[in-house]
């Protein structure tokens, strides 16, 4: 990192390493996170205390400021031991970006905490309009991963004058803004009741004529609204997302793989005489596997390297980076479930058990599966990119 803190930082500890030691307390905690449909105060101390909530936030709020490739092999560690641990991680992390978009004093005031976290969810109906020194909120807000051990939440809205005029940017999008505010302040209706990745208690919250002041409203992914000049910070949170999740899809994949080959060199299954690795159509398959997640993972951590180095000369992502990030995250995801497939079905009756390691990652693979990063539509929008083709570019 130079002087003027504009530089990669240099990671002076092994996050993948601290990461990684998680591992078995998480595999452990797995049917008590189901059953809670939130991470256990343990296990968030535990993510606490080896920094996973702070790898994106600033140095001068005490976070790690990790370069994007880094970051997200540490995600995929976190979710070879559970899903919704590293859902909560990434998305938390995602939202503590915007740091960098808030005021130095309101920056400390959100983040200062060692133990702050950020969370915020989708609300389509939300609105935001001006008064003096701030801005009168309302809006229900769905998704909030995370929500549940957070100590701030964030509210996307559009933004309306004291008239009710839609506010603008110059080119005439409406100007949305993300407005910060405690969560004991809000009113949380807990309704987290789902198939796969229980554990990220990613409830519905809402606020009512709630004031929030201009310093605690930001308009994330902007240049001119950036505000620290971090290279991480270049990356949109879109990017981050996209391949912070995808690393969740890697990491359910490797584990279940991994479980399937233990179990291949011991299992016999019924009615036959040799083990399930002595078969040669699951010795192939199983092969493919193999390459098919290496291969997905080298592709994304390559495209991210790119995209690295790109911000580290030029100081901004191209639109074709861009563009290969979100394909390498969206082909990453769909492989994964692919992986998590074959190790589930070959698995056999032994899956269907939940004190076997493979029911629920089945539900959280295909959880991850559902969500916006995972759209068929994304692989659309990069064929027209590639074709040269007008394309929609709200998800880059």
């Amino acid at each position: 990192m130079d002087a003027n803190n504009t530089g990669w930082q240099i990671a002076d500890i092994d996050h993948i390493a601290r990461a990684g030691a998680l591992v078995p307390d998480l595999q452990a905690a797995g049917p008590e996170i189901d059953r809670a449909c939130e991470l256990p105060a343990r296990i968030v101390d535990a993510m606490h205390a080896a920094g996973m909530f702070r790898l994106l936030l600033p140095r001068s709020l005490g976070g790690a400021e990790l370069d994007p490739v880094t970051y997200v092999q540490c995600v995929e560690q976190i979710a070879r031991g559970d899903a919704s641990a590293a859902w909560c991680m990434n998305q938390g992390s995602g939202c503590s970006m915007s740091a960098a978009y808030l005021e130095p004093a309101a920056a400390q005031q959100v983040f200062a905490d060692p133990r702050a976290v950020l969370a915020w969810g989708q609300g389509p109906g939300a609105r935001a309009v001006k008064v003096d020194d701030g801005w009168t909120v309302n809006g229900i807000w769905q998704f909030a991963s995370g929500s549940r051990h957070s100590t701030w939440l964030g509210g996307h809205c559009p933004t309306f004058n004291a008239d009710g005029s839609p506010r603008r940017h110059p080119d005439g999008r409406p100007w949305d803004s993300t407005m910060l505010f405690r969560r004991e302040d809000a009113t949380i209706t807990v309704n987290w009741d789902v198939m796969g990745l229980r554990g990220t208690g990613s409830d519905t919250y809402a606020v009512k004529d709630m004031f929030v002041p201009d310093q605690l409203s930001l308009t994330r992914d902007l240049a001119s609204e950036r505000r620290h000049p971090g290279l991480l910070y270049r990356f949109a949170t879109a990017q981050i997302y996209a391949a912070g999740f995808a690393s969740v899809g890697m990491g359910i994949a490797r584990a279940a793989l991994d479980a399937f080959i233990r179990l291949a060199r011991e299992k016999t299954p019924a009615l036959t005489a040799t083990t399930l690795g002595d078969n040669a159509v699951i010795q192939s398959k199983l092969a493919i596997c193999e390459a098919q997640l290496g291969a997905a993972k080298l592709y994304l951590l390559n495209a991210l390297r790119e995209a690295q180095e790109t911000v580290t000369t030029d100081g901004e992502l191209t639109l074709d980076q861009r563009v290969k990030i979100r394909l390498a995250s969206t082909y990453a995801i769909h492989r994964a479930r692919e992986v998590v497939d074959f190790a589930y079905h070959e698995a056999g009756a032994t899956a269907i058990f939940e004190s076997n390691p493979f029911e629920r990652r089945f539900r959280d693979m295909h959880a991850v599966t559902q969500q916006i990063q995972a759209r068929q539509a994304h692989f659309e929008t990069v064929g027209q990119h590639i074709l040269g083709l007008p394309f929609s570019q709200r998800w880059l």
